[in-house]
């Protein structure tokens, strides 16, 4: 007999890639438009998958004093 719960991830196997990629999509995206215009690359959009990365571009993003040059 199999322990409560043992299996479970690899029931979910597909379903639970494709949900991971539909939410890092809803994650990255935002950043990969928004982060060059605060002089930040592109590709540090990908790090924002990981929550704690995401939370602190939020941050960066929020007390950033210029946006393309311009005092806002």
């Amino acid at each position: 007999m199999m322990g409560a719960g043992y299996g479970y991830g690899m029931d979910m196997g597909a379903f639970g890639l494709i949900w991971f990629i539909v939410f890092a999509a809803l994650i990255v995206i935002p950043f990969w438009r928004l982060l060059p215009k605060f002089g930040i690359p592109n590709w540090v959009a990908l790090l924002s998958i990981i929550p704690l990365v995401a939370l602190i571009l939020l941050w960066v993003i929020a007390f950033k004093d210029k946006i393309d040059g311009e005092r806002g």
